[in-house]
């Protein structure tokens, strides 16, 4: 085994029905830029009945048919936010809790250390979460994970990555391993994927390896690291 292997994202997920919610943070091929990524996948009507939008930078879910929304409290959220020099992609409204957090001076870690995994028993989703916290000429970017620690819920295990940025390296956390009954948690670390140059390129490979029945949203964003200039992709299902 190569533990030391840049998958090709697209290989992890294709034949895969159900991976959940996805991050993706990394450096492009050429170095020129940070990137971040965030898909959802849902099943039920609830979850499927979803769009991506984006609003002065920040990237909110919202349904797509507001007379048709059962619950909105798990699937309503703010998924991408600012703050400073820190960019925020999360699957849940703990979000705004990592947004509080840095406000207060806190790390990705003593933010989260208020939540836990979702409650939505048997699942028990995970909240996953990430920071992309940029320097002067480069940056560095945090993971997070929150899972039950048993099939009881009993307890939260909380799991924190730090990684330099290396070009054309990017980490992926997704909630789930596959589909199932209960749904299978993610287990180990974010896995090791490739990140190209390109921003149509790399939201082409993930959008069309994303399963057809299950997918709903896409957001991709390439940030230039010496303009600071942000490259937008969104692709909704739901249109």
């Amino acid at each position: 085994m190569d533990i030391y292997k840049v998958n090709d994202i697209a290989e992890l997920i294709r034949g895969n029905s159900y991976v959940g919610r996805g991050i993706v943070l990394g450096k492009s091929e050429d170095g020129k830029c940070a990137v971040s990524a965030y898909f959802i996948m849902g099943r039920s009507a609830n979850s499927r009945n979803r769009v991506f939008t984006v609003k002065e930078g920040e990237v909110f879910t919202e349904p797509f048919d507001a007379s048709k929304v059962e619950d909105p409290s798990l699937i309503i959220y703010a998924a991408v936010r600012s703050f400073e020099n820190h960019l925020i992609v999360t699957n849940g409204d703990q979000t705004d809790t990592i947004y509080d957090g840095l406000a207060k001076g806190k790390c990705i870690r003593g933010s989260l250390k208020s939540r836990c995994f979702e409650p939505d028993a048997p699942n028990f989703t995970p909240r996953i979460s990430g920071d992309v916290e940029f320097g002067e000429k480069d940056f560095c970017y945090h993971m997070s994970i929150l899972k039950s620690i048993d099939a009881e819920g009993s307890d939260c295990a909380r799991f924190t990555f730090d990684y330099p940025a290396k070009a054309g390296l990017g980490h992926f956390l997704h909630t789930y391993v596959c589909d199932g009954s209960p749904i299978p948690t993610f287990q180990g670390e974010p896995e090791r994927v490739a990140i190209p140059s390109s921003i149509d390129e790399f939201t082409e490979k993930l959008w069309d390896a994303l399963d057809a029945d299950n997918k709903i949203s896409l957001y991709v964003r390439y940030t230039d690291l010496e303009t600071k200039e942000n490259k937008e992709r969104l692709i909704n299902k739901n249109a």
